[in-house]
């Protein structure tokens, strides 16, 4: 074949034609006229062989190249024109944003990238060069500049960013840019362990060859694939989702029947050839988590493109599933040991020092089983290898890149394992399922650095083994506990990693035209090639196991009661909490977190998350009365994805949900079904609340014998109503409170004046419904000066009756007391209770706040009691949640479930636990004062206004990673036994004391129960 020859010129202006000058001719070109003649040269990068001509100009006053190609006596033009290459053209980059755009990331350096970017698209080399100059200036900006960084490269390895632009440079040339690169980041790596992580991941998207993991090369060039060829339904979609779930080395012969089929002129009978001698028959296909289907089918306009860029996705599929990439890092690390040994003929590596003897066998070890079927073995190999890299990787070991690389590509090749084991989990023992969980948290952790709550998860995980294999009745629900909290743990990583990656995603990606598609799944992408997504499909599977084994069902349904509404879905309660529906609405709520209100017109809400039953949410759900219904709001949390999912798929659509305490049945029905229902529901008027305006009765500070009804709120009346009454067991905190309108009186005094007329000024506003003016009516009311009389009589009354006096230690120590003070009159105007008052229609401005001082104790346990089961309504049962630590992670919007247990009243000795613990933070505090806040709104009936308004402690909360597996409540039958009966009598007797059902607080101290506040339960 006669070679292709360009056939160009320079141009000053569009349309003309001038030879160029003899300096930059290419070797062997042909100069004419008013043109030149220059033979392509073949060449080759990333195994892609290609022909090329490079021509480098060395001023600026030409505009333009217009050429056309010639082999022999045939000319190819563009259409009937000329080719023309406009040299002005530049990398397209929307302009810069000096707005809220780049907000969350290193705005300027991300810039700088971008500014940069056409240099880079050169070649690799160039790439790399320029990557490794702005190592220094990504270090500098700190995390979010290495994020940056991250983010730019891995644009590129997902081929969103041009690789080259026809520029020659040699393999040699390209190695020694990116050896420069991955050195710069090895040092950091070695100086600055707090960004180990991402450096890691930096590096793993760069690879040993400047392609990144070869591993998830598989899950990002599927996608590539799918848009450059036009082909992204049928096969291959079902193709890419079951690579994304988990690629297995069936996609190997995949990939190569479509290549048979296409070869074949698109032979459906060739694309089964291949897949049947191969051992797939379609049974197979539609077996995978994610089936395949469709057949191929393609144009013949596709085929040059399909043929080329799956021949080179067979390269990485071959690679991760025939261990190549690994055995290349193996070689790496460990040296080779002769030269003409397969791909390492003519080369000396040296071994790298500091590893074990043994290291080499595992290894081989590793390699020997890569292609195993049966994946235990090698997956534990796997671990091991990790494990004792695990402290050269911490320490400054010599060729430390190379270790890194090693630790990738075993990391890559235990995932890629996990994955191909799925189908020997289908008919597992729950004891297997579990080990493979235990062994993917392991991994997971040895990539992470912060993880502690991995580590606890994974102690978990194998004590629930241990207790299967002594046939411990309470393994499921207890293990139940820990899968639970193993995906809180994964969902918090993966909002981290958001937080952290997705707005320098699309910041850079605006600024080079990175198609949208790329930039919104960019976290998303990153998460799942990881080792948390196999984790989660591993929990997927295993949790309707455990719930099954437990007696738990698909429901926990938290307030039951049958509505009928429309079905709506949302990703938060919390974003449409303050909005009205004006049709009875089924809310189905991604995220729900525990302290949201009910949003007016919605009759229920379904969610996957797990709130506690004694949450805010909760209560409120048990006490709201929407005004299409003057029932209680249905409010379930459904275990299961297959119906949840089934709902969304109903949105709009109008249904009917009934529950018992423990399931939930619902269907489909018609409009005039909804009129009835609610005719039939909402036919009286929803009973008016009203507030009793407070005033200051001349005292800054009472003692506990001084509470009264005009003084103090519910909470005080009833700290102090007790004591003495409940069992001499039952220990009550001393306490003193700041009476009604003692915020009022401070705030008119003179010394506040301007304080006072700026929260005149915001009330206008607010009235207005600028909402905006809640948070600066907050900030406004900590400028409050305190009168010396408050100051006075406050010490007098807690010195009185034996607490401590914070001014008595330092002045800072007052101004800290004085401070959190101010914070709970503060909170009358948090967003959550005003709206929730508004709602209702009380009057704001007569909501009065007493604030309660009390000594914390410093609780071992932290309970709170329902006296009647909210979620049966079983008066005969107590309802009881726990929590290590303080309440506040019980009360509060932490994330995790608390152990809950039920006990009959009559049998207090024999508590049931219905759920362990999954809550992984717990709050420790020393011997410190809280002030609580004590509103005149809290306890209204009718409406359950308890937890709306912020309580405070004067220190702040130490919060420890808990690790159940050493807690005695957990581990030891007899202990728990103890304090969840002590718990319950303390609820009984408190119940009886007031003749009616209560909702208590308390803490466990060295086994001692402490009762904080009660109130009558909503």
């Amino acid at each position: 074949m006669e070679p292709l020859i360009l056939h160009w010129a320079l141009a000053k202006k569009p349309g003309e034609w001038e030879a160029p000058p003899s300096s930059i001719v290419p070797s062997g070109s042909t100069v004419l006229d008013k043109a030149c003649e220059t033979s392509f040269g073949e060449s080759e990068l990333d195994g892609l062989q290609y022909q090329v001509v490079e021509i480098e100009l060395d001023d600026g006053r030409y505009k333009g190249m217009p050429f056309v190609l010639r082999r022999g006596e045939t000319w190819i033009k563009n259409n009937d024109s000329d080719f023309y290459l406009d040299f002005n053209t530049k990398v397209t980059k929307k302009s810069k944003d000096t707005g809220d755009a780049g907000k969350g990331t290193a705005k300027d350096f991300l810039e700088r990238i971008a500014d940069l970017e056409e240099d880079a698209q050169r070649s690799f080399m160039h790439r790399f060069n320029i990557a490794a100059d702005l190592v220094d200036q990504a270090r500098d900006a700190g995390l979010l500049g290495i994020v940056g960084l991250f983010v730019w490269i891995r644009f590129m390895s997902t081929r969103q960013l041009i690789w080259n632009k026809n520029y020659n440079v040699k393999p040699r040339e390209i190695s020694q840019a990116q050896d420069r690169f991955t050195d710069d980041l090895e040092n950091m790596y070695k100086s600055y362990p707090q960004y180990r992580e991402i450096l890691r991941m930096l590096l793993s998207a760069v690879g040993r060859g400047g392609e990144g993991d070869v591993g998830q090369r598989i899950r990002d060039e599927i996608l590539v694939i799918q848009r450059n060829n036009d082909c992204k339904g049928g096969i291959m979609e079902e193709w890419h989702q079951k690579l994304h779930n988990n690629t297995s080395p069936d996609d190997v012969v995949i990939c190569q029947a479509i290549i048979d089929y296409i070869k074949s002129d698109f032979d459906i009978n060739v694309y089964w050839d291949t897949l049947n001698k191969n051992g797939i028959t379609k049974e197979r296909l539609l077996s995978y988590d994610r089936a395949i289907h469709s057949e191929p089918k393609f144009r013949s306009d596709q085929k040059e493109g399909l043929l080329r860029d799956l021949g080179n996705y067979m390269r990485s599929l071959k690679a991760v599933h025939s261990g190549a990439d690994l055995e290349s890092a193996i070689a790496t690390c460990m040296g080779y040991k002769s030269e003409g040994e397969g791909f390492m003929v003519g080369v000396q590596i040296n071994p790298v020092n500091g590893l074990s003897s043994g290291f080499p066998d595992l290894l081989q070890f590793v390699l020997d089983h890569v292609e195993d079927k049966s994946a235990e073995p090698l997956l534990e190999g796997l671990l091991e290898a990790r494990v004792e890299l695990r402290p050269l990787l911490i320490g400054s070991s010599e060729r430390l890149k190379d270790l890194i690389f090693l630790d990738i590509a075993l990391d890559s090749t235990f995932r890629t394992a996990v994955e191909r084991s799925y189908e020997e989990l289908n008919d597992a023992a729950p004891e297997k399922i579990m080990y493979f969980i235990s062994l993917v948290l392991e991994n997971l952790a040895l990539s992470t650095d912060d993880n502690e709550d991995i580590l606890y998860c994974l102690k978990g995980w194998n004590r629930a083994m241990d207790m299967v294999k002594q046939k411990d009745d309470q393994w499921a629900l207890y293990a139940k506990a820990f899968l639970d909290r193993t995906r809180l743990a994964l969902a918090s990583k993966g909002e981290q990693y958001y937080n952290m990656m997705q707005p320098s995603a699309e910041y850079l990606g605006s600024l080079l035209n990175v198609e949208e598609w790329a930039v919104d799944i960019f976290t998303e992408e990153v998460i799942r090639g990881g080792s948390a997504t196999t984790l989660s499909a591993l929990l997927n599977r295993f949790d309707p196991v455990l719930r099954n084994v437990a007696h738990l069902g698909s429901w926990q349904v938290i307030s039951p009661v049958e509505v009928t509404g429309y079905i709506v879905v949302v990703d938060k309660l919390l974003s449409v909490q303050n909005k009205t529906y004006d049709k009875p609405t089924i809310l189905v709520a991604k995220s729900v977190k525990g302290e949201e209100e009910i949003p007016d017109g919605v009759v229920g809400v379904i969610t996957p998350d797990m709130p506690d039953v004694l949450s805010h949410v909760s209560v409120r759900a048990r006490n709201c009365k929407p005004h299409f219904s003057l029932s209680k709001v249905l409010f379930a949390t459904c275990f299961d994805l297959n119906i949840l999912s089934e709902l969304q798929g109903h949105e709009g659509k109008v249904f009917s949900f009934k529950t018992t305490s423990a399931d939930v049945t619902y269907r489909e029905v018609s409009d005039s079904e909804l009129s009835i229902s609610s005719d039939a529901q909402g036919g009286e008027a929803i009973p008016s609340l009203s507030l009793v305006k407070k005033k200051f009765l001349g005292k800054y500070a009472i003692s506990a014998e001084e509470f009264s009804d005009e003084m103090v709120g519910a909470k005080s009346r009833n700290i102090a109503y007790l004591k003495g009454k409940v069992p001499s067991w039952v220990g009550i905190p001393t306490s003193v409170a700041i009476p009604f309108g003692t915020f009022e009186k401070i705030l008119s005094d003179e010394t506040n004046k301007e304080v006072a007329q700026n929260i005149q000024m915001l009330k206008g506003r607010l009235a207005q419904e600028d909402f905006s003016a809640l948070g600066e009516i907050r900030k406004t009311v900590l400028n409050l000066t305190a009168p010396t009389q408050l100051v006075k009589e406050l010490k007098e009354k807690m010195l009185s009756s034996g607490m401590p006096w914070p001014g008595d230690e330092s002045d800072h120590r007052w101004e800290q007391a004085w401070m959190v003070i101010k914070k709970v009159w503060a909170s009358k105007w948090n967003e959550r209770a005003y709206f929730s008052t508004r709602k209702v229609k009380l009057d704001h401005e007569y909501l009065s706040m007493a604030v309660l001082v009390q000594e914390i104790v410093n609780a071992d346990y932290a309970f709170v009691i329902h006296t009647t089961n909210p979620s049966s309504g079983d008066s005969s049962e107590i309802y009881a949640e726990v929590v290590k630590g303080l309440g506040e992670t019980l009360v509060g919007a932490y994330p995790g479930r608390a152990m809950s247990f039920v006990c009959k009243k009559d049998d207090l000795d024999s508590p049931k636990v219905l759920g362990y613990p999954s809550k992984p933070i717990g709050l420790f505090i020393k011997r410190s004062i809280i002030f609580r806040s004590d509103s005149n709104g809290e306890d209204l009936e009718g409406y359950a206004g308890a937890g709306l308004y912020d309580s405070v402690p004067m220190d702040v909360e130490d919060e420890v990673v808990l690790d159940y597996t050493t807690d005695p409540l957990i581990t030891d039958s007899g202990f728990r036994s103890s304090i969840l009966s002590s718990i319950a009598r303390a609820g009984h007797a408190i119940e009886e004391l007031y003749g009616s059902p209560q909702d208590v607080e308390g803490v466990v101290k060295d086994g001692k129960i402490y009762v904080v506040q009660t109130r009558p339960q909503m």
